[in-house]
């Protein structure tokens, strides 16, 4: 039996390696960087879903697309926590349990980013 990467592992692989690139980059020049057996077609649908997605914006390079992130890591994850809260039934409850598991200098950077918010939607 072989083993299976966990749903959406492969489009955070390519995302990660886009996003340390830092260009755009052709799924040819995806593969190179990938520390994998993956087909250049497998390469090429992970771009096209990510650009389905709007993760990823892409323009034409010769015969090929070139492709770089739409958005960066941070906004990403922001954005996944949002749908994950959307998603829960308790959202309140699942954030306590967020917080309480915050280590004391994240929980002290998310108050000061909190307070930050707070002070600009006031202004």
């Amino acid at each position: 039996m072989t083993d299976r990467r966990p749903t959406g592992a492969l489009e955070q692989e390519v995302l990660l390696h886009l996003w340390a690139l830092g260009r755009p980059a052709t799924p040819a020049e995806v593969l190179e960087e990938l520390d994998s057996d993956l087909a250049y077609t497998t390469v090429t649908t992970i771009l096209t879903r990510l650009w389905h997605k709007d993760l990823v914006v892409r323009t034409r390079r010769g015969r090929a697309f070139a492709y770089e992130p739409a958005v960066s890591e941070a906004e990403l994850t922001a954005r996944r926590m949002h749908q994950f809260l959307e998603r829960s039934s308790d959202p309140k409850a699942a954030l306590v349990t967020f917080a309480g598991s915050l280590s004391r200098p994240q929980a002290r950077a998310l108050r000061a980013l909190l307070n930050e918010a707070q002070s600009r939607r006031r202004s």
